[in-house]
């Protein structure tokens, strides 16, 4: 049942095929199967089983909603209530939530069955969540991606069909490489900015990660507030693109196997008539980076010993960003758009791999410090944090696995305020 796609399952519910009761108790169970994985953090089973007592009535009724009764999770990030807002993190342990944030009070009017909170990396910084390890449903012994991979690795191993999440250096499309799924990064502007009060840049927007296009569109219609607008883009027209190729970058060295298969779906977009050329890579460094990222990590507080508890990268960035100038931080990001957006120059629509390596093993880090975990974590999102800087829309496709039965995202980049022709794209390839 839950490994279907969110929308046929909403369509049965409405037809009564299933109940949502039926279904929040299939999560729960498979949720209880996959614990190992340390894709959930907290699952309310009272809860869950209430909220869908309640979408049954409703769907009894003939209430209609764009996913009422079907079960989903709430990134640790955000705020759920009745449950605990740890960001991740042992430092905000006892941060109770009294109300819903955006997020989940969104899902909530879109009719989902909130069963919980899924596991992020911490303050979300890093693209793997580490301790507890978020493992990868594909084979165990790698993570699941960062920083929303609780809620890949949760989709991807049958509890739940789609999660709402967030990205803001390849969150979102990172886990969805390593996991299997697609997942989109909105273009700036596209979402409401939830973010704004920590993010003056807009680097992190919210958006979905799903196991398909359509589904994932129907989810940023629910986040956006624009019934249809999105689900309605995937059937549209798509006119002749310039596309370019790019698997090189000064950060990583592409593995040979995952530049094939990324090479193969431009190739496929040539033979489909678009115009195809390959990409020199981005000029830059982590370095470029890290200013901007400490400066994020900085303006959130850590008081009364809360250091002690965070993680070393954490407390590294934190300290870093406390030392720099607020204005210093917030040019260097805005000059690293800038530059992105014109090294992007004519192109339409760029083809990347999402990652440009296989899913790390887990453990991979130990022994480094905070700023060595960082940088040799960083390689990980070397292809996809430029397009948040640069606040251009990206999506990553499930359209490729490795000789070992690891998947293979392909990353799909636009111009600003081409969210729509991405998705029609997008469609086109996973048909």
């Amino acid at each position: 049942m839950l490994a279907e796609s969110a929308l046929e399952i909403a369509a049965k519910l409405r037809r009564r095929e299933v109940s949502s009761v039926e279904l929040a108790e299939a999560a729960l169970a498979a949720i209880e199967k996959t614990r190992g994985l340390g894709a959930w953090v907290e699952v309310s089973r009272s809860r869950a089983l209430a909220s869908a007592k309640r979408a049954d009535a409703l769907l009894a009724a003939g209430v209609s909603a764009p996913f009422l009764g079907v079960p989903s999770g709430i990134k640790d990030q955000e705020s759920l209530r009745g449950h605990r807002t740890r960001l991740g993190s042992q430092a905000f342990r006892f941060l109770y939530a009294p109300l819903d944030g955006f997020t989940a009070r969104t899902c909530r009017a879109a009719g989902f069955t909130l069963l919980g909170k899924l596991a992020c990396s911490e303050l979300t910084i890093l693209p793997v969540i580490q301790s507890p390890p978020t493992r990868n449903p594909h084979d165990h012994t790698r993570y699941a991606g960062g920083s929303s991979g609780g809620s890949a690795a949760a989709i991807a191993a049958g509890t739940i069909p789609i999660a709402p999440a967030s990205d803001g250096g390849g969150s979102i499309r990172i886990p969805a490489s390593f996991c299997g799924l697609v997942g989109v990064k909105p273009g700036r502007g596209a979402m409401p900015n939830v973010y704004g009060r920590f993010d003056a840049l807009g680097i992190s927007t919210i958006g979905p990660l799903a196991r398909t296009v359509r589904d994932a569109a129907a989810l940023m219609d629910v986040l956006a507030a624009s019934p249809g607008r999105f689900v309605a883009a995937c059937d549209g027209e798509v006119p002749r693109l310039r596309v370019r190729f790019l698997a090189r970058s000064p950060i990583v060295e592409c593995d040979p196997e995952i530049a094939a298969a990324a090479e193969a779906v431009a190739r496929r977009l040539e033979q489909l008539g678009h115009t195809l050329a390959d990409a020199e890579p981005i000029i830059g460094s982590v370095d470029d980076f890290i200013p901007v990222m400490a400066n994020l990590v900085a303006k959130v507080p850590l008081v009364f010993g809360m250091k002690r508890r965070v993680e070393p990268t954490t407390r590294w960035l934190h300290e870093l960003g406390k030392r720099g100038s607020n204005t210093a931080a917030l040019e260097a990001g805005r000059a690293l758009g800038r530059r992105v957006l014109a090294w992007f120059g004519d192109t339409d629509v760029l083809v990347t791999p999402t990652v440009a390596i296989l899913p790390p093993l887990v453990g991979s880090f130990a022994g480094l410090d905070g700023e060595g975990v960082f940088r040799a974590a960083a390689p990980i999102g070397a292809l996809t944090a430029p397009f948040n800087v640069s606040g251009q829309p990206a999506i990553s496709l499930p359209l490729a696995a490795s000789k070992t039965g690891l998947p293979i995202g392909i990353q799909l980049v636009g111009r600003l305020g081409s969210d729509a022709l991405l998705l029609a794209l997008a469609s086109r390839l996973m048909a």
